[in-house]
Formats: structure tokens, C-alpha cells, sequence
């Protein structure tokens, strides 16, 4: 049997609250930057909706794509293309020549198509059925990133897209890995996008109660392990990387970030929102990716935690990494990204990804910003403020994802 083959990233590429590439946004998330502010619209007004802001996009598609792309893809389709097109010449790979048949595409989003939806409803109710576009039903599939990027990049490996909510953008990334793995491909565009910045997602989310309602602060308003922490903010981007096995990367003499060396996944059966209180899921799958990666807990000097900012998840989260690294959890950098960048549903888990990659890359674990007073039962050390350095030497670090319906994935993310 052959022994399956060591998965690298060689691109990174994103467009996010932050910024409008992988550069800016990583730069704006070490120095502590939020991306959540206040909607210019009148949907609180209009619709009564609770909440008057959101972590948007910093860059609009219309500033980087040529008109004809837009029309014919939905927000989220758009914003993945954007990311691929800046990891895949991050790469190198811009005006390379890739074997189509050993390339793969695997890019998710929780939702799908919303604005193309409930638009093309708009269109129906209001001027009829001859009104309706014919490019709707292939803008509102929740693979229509997915095989966008597939047409972009030429990719004939296959083109996939995992839908496990928020857990999404994780789950591809994981995809992606075990094609490579499994010989099925030698290159795969691998992340995930959501565009719900829409008043009815941002009425829906309010009504379970699930985001913060802090208004008058938007930049503080999402903060992880804080006391004081009230619910999420809304998000939107995305974000995608490059994987090419790592005898193809070398041949190539392709520079290489990090290298994701295992995946665990796992489900609750426990609610249809709610993590189980007891983590076993959560517990299972860091497990999982830690075996799967041939690590083990003492190995693990930093997490980026899914860590959303509600009161029961975050501390479920924390008490599932005490639970699975016991004592050694005292020496782990804990981050929790989306105090800054909002939750991208979808597309987090490939943002939180991304950051984990640049992290180990480059030594040092983001900051979580916003914990003005840190909830007494947070479990594991958590970065504040400022960057920390990670250690010298090897290092192993964790990226959690965690999604409405139990779904848990991990990625173990490595030096090379």
C-alpha cells in the first residue's frame, strides 16, 4: 500500500472585513483591527431588524471584477473567486502549466446563494415568471463556487463543495487534503465563502438570539471569553489556499507556508444548534487530527478556536481542549479570531485556516481583541491584545470549526 502523501500550502488568498487579500488581512488582524461596523442601510428600520451592523467586506467585488463576472455570480461565488485568484498566483501558479486531471477544486459555503434567492423571489412576486433571469438556478446552487473556481483554474480532478454550515470552509480544506492524500490529485484550490450581509439572514440569526446587540459599539461588540459577551457578529468573505503534495511543490521549488498534516472530523448527535455540553465531538475530533497527524496534545503550542463569542459555546470549546490536552493545555496560545473579523459562517473555518497557516509561519499567534474582562471559567491561556510568539523548533497547532447540526472538524497545521 502506498503511504499517503505530505499535503503543503503554497498560496493563500482571501478577501475578508479586514482587507481586500490575504496580506492586509492578516497584517490587520496582528495589530488588532476590527472589521464589524455599522450597516449604511435601512433594513433596522425598514424591517425591525434588532441589530444595525455587520462585519462586511472592506474591498467590493465591483473594485476587482470586471462587470460580466458579477452579473453572473452570486456574492459568494464572487468573493471566492477573488481569494482564488490571489492564492493561485500567491502560488506561483499564475500562467503555469497544471495537469488539469491532477488538479481539484473544493471551495463551501454554509448558505449558498441567499442574495440570488430570495432576489430572484423578489423577481417573481413582484414582475412575474418572464422576469426571472435565466442564469438564477446556477447563481443560488451551493456549488456555484465550487465550480466557478473549477472553470477558473482549469481543475478536472473534481470539483466539490462540503455544506456542514459553519464548519464548511474547514470541512473543504479537509477534502482537499485527502485528495492529495489519496493520489486523487497533485494541486487542490481548497476554502470557503458565505455572502449573508441580507436582511433576512441578519432577521433570522436575531431572532434565535444568537447575535450580540451592541449598536452603539460595533467594534467591540464581538468578544470571545469576555463576560460581558452577548452573541456573534455577522461576517461575510472568503477565503481559500493552495494544496499541492509536497513532492510536487518541491519540484516546482514553490515556496511552501506550513503544511496541514491531519484532519479530524466528527458530529455531536446532540442538537440542532447547541454543542453538546459535555464536548465529546469537539473532543473527538482534535483527537482525531492530532492521531491523524501523528501528534500528540503535548505537541499542541496554539489553537485558533472557533470560539464565536456566545456565552455557551466559547467556554464548551475551552473546556473540550482542557479535557483532551489535560495539563498541557496551560502552555497553549489560545486565539479567537472572530472578535475581529466577525463569523464568516461559511467561510471561517478557511479564514481561521489561513491565519493558523501565517501563524506558524511565521511564529506568531493573532490576538483576540475586545476581553476587557476575561470570563473566570476560560480554561486555556488566551493571546490578549497583542501578537504572542510561538516557540522555536517544530510546532504544532490546531484550527477548530464548529457548526450548526454537531459538526466539528479540526486541522492540524505544521511547520514544514
Amino acid at each position: 500500500m502506498t503511504a499517503p502523501r505530505d499535503v503543503v500550502v503554497t498560496g493563500l488568498g482571501a478577501t475578508t472585513p479586514l482587507g481586500g487579500d490575504a496580506v492586509s488581512t492578516w497584517t490587520a488582524a496582528l495589530a488588532g483591527e476590527s472589521g464589524a461596523r455599522t450597516l449604511e442601510n435601512d433594513w433596522a428600520e425598514k424591517y425591525g431588524i434588532p441589530v444595525t451592523f455587520a462585519a462586511t467586506i472592506k474591498v467590493k467585488p465591483d473594485e476587482v471584477l470586471a462587470r460580466p463576472e458579477i452579473k453572473r455570480m452570486d456574492p459568494s461565488a464572487q468573493y471566492a473567486i477573488i481569494a482564488t485568484r490571489e492564492a493561485w498566483a500567491d502560488a506561483g501558479l499564475a500562467g503555469a502549466e497544471v495537469d488539469g486531471e491532477r488538479l481539484g477544486a473544493v471551495v463551501s459555503s454554509g448558505i449558498g446563494g441567499i442574495w440570488t434567492t430570495l432576489d430572484g423571489w423578489d423577481t417573481l412576486r413582484e414582475r412575474g415568471a418572464r422576469r426571472m433571469l435565466p442564469m438564477t438556478v446556477p447563481m443560488l446552487m451551493p456549488n456555484s463556487p465550487a465550480a466557478y473556481v473549477e472553470l477558473e483554474i482549469g481543475a478536472r480532478a473534481g470539483a466539490h463543495a462540503m455544506v456542514s454550515a459553519c464548519a464548511s470552509g474547514a470541512e473543504a480544506i479537509g477534502y482537499g487534503v485527502e485528495m492529495i492524500r489519496n493520489g486523487r490529485a497533485d494541486v487542490v484550490v481548497a476554502g470557503g465563502t458565505e455572502a449573508t450581509i441580507h436582511p433576512m439572514p441578519i432577521a433570522a440569526f436575531a431572532a434565535s438570539r444568537t447575535l450580540s446587540l451592541r449598536n452603539d459599539d460595533p467594534a467591540g461588540a464581538s468578544r470571545p471569553y469576555d463576560v460581558d459577551r452577548d452573541g456573534f457578529v455577522v461576517g461575510e468573505g472568503a477565503a481559500v489556499v493552495v494544496l499541492e503534495s509536497a513532492e510536487h511543490a518541491a519540484a516546482r521549488g514553490a515556496r511552501v507556508y506550513a503544511r496541514i498534516a491531519g484532519v479530524g472530523l466528527s458530529s455531536d448527535a446532540y442538537h440542532i444548534t447547541s454543542p453538546d455540553p459535555e464536548g465529546r465531538g469537539q473532543v473527538a475530533a482534535m483527537r482525531r487530527a492530532l492521531e491523524n497527524a501523528g501528534a500528540t496534545g503535548r505537541d499542541v503550542v496554539h489553537v485558533n478556536a472557533h470560539a464565536t463569542s456566545t456565552k455557551v459555546g466559547d467556554l464548551t470549546e475551552t473546556a473540550s481542549i482542557r479535557s483532551l490536552l489535560g495539563g498541557e493545555a496551560d502552555h497553549v496560545l489560545l486565539s479567537a479570531t472572530k472578535s475581529m473579523t466577525g463569523h464568516l459562517l461559511g467561510g471561517a473555518g478557511a479564514l481561521e485556516t489561513l491565519f493558523t497557516v501565517k501563524a506558524v509561519h511565521e511564529r506568531l499567534a493573532p490576538p483576540t481583541i475586545n476581553v476587557a474582562k476575561p470570563d473566570p471559567e476560560l480554561q486555556v491561556p488566551l493571546v490578549r491584545d497583542v501578537p504572542a510568539a510561538l516557540p522555536a523548533g517544530d510546532v504544532v497547532a490546531l484550527n477548530n470549526s464548529f457548526g450548526f447540526g454537531g459538526h466539528n472538524v479540526a486541522l492540524v497545521v505544521t511547520n514544514a
